[in-house]
């Protein structure tokens, strides 16, 4: 049987080559992802062999939203999904995004224990973590 009898046989039974089964289009995803670092203020300073833990994250991350916006600030959900270092990852509601990263980027610091000052630094900020990470540090991100 030749390929010209094949698609006529399809056609006339009214098959087609290709289905699609879903199509679903996220104009507006419901979480947006930050990733933070955290930073010494003084220049000089090298805070590289300390590591940060969840509740460090979380008790900047509160203070800076608390002192930008007040009770409100406090209130902005915030999912810490993943401390390496002095790197966080975090995800919080779309709509709280701008007032988040302008509550990060305005915040005075804090003291650390051993009497430096450190800060919040926003990295990089999305609607899609797999854009923002990048495929070469995805296995990094997620990995052990």
């Amino acid at each position: 049987m030749s390929a010209q009898a094949d698609m006529s046989i399809s056609k006339a039974k009214g098959f087609n080559k290709s289905i699609d089964i879903l199509t679903c289009t996220i104009r507006a995803p419901p979480f947006s992802y930050v990733h933070l670092e955290v930073v010494s203020a003084d220049p000089t300073s090298n805070n590289q062999d300390s590591n940060l833990d969840e509740l460090q994250v979380k008790s900047y991350c509160s203070a800076a939203c608390r002192q930008f916006l007040g009770l409100t600030g406090a209130a902005i959900p915030i999912d810490i999904l993943k401390v390496d270092g002095m790197d966080c990852w975090l995800r919080l509601p779309r709509q709280d995004l701008g007032s988040f990263s302008a509550a990060v980027t305005t915040w005075k610091g804090t003291t650390d224990e051993k009497g430096e000052r450190v800060v919040l630094r926003v990295k990089q900020c999305s609607d899609w973590l797999g854009m923002m990470v990048g495929t070469e540090q995805q296995a990094k991100l997620w990995g052990p």
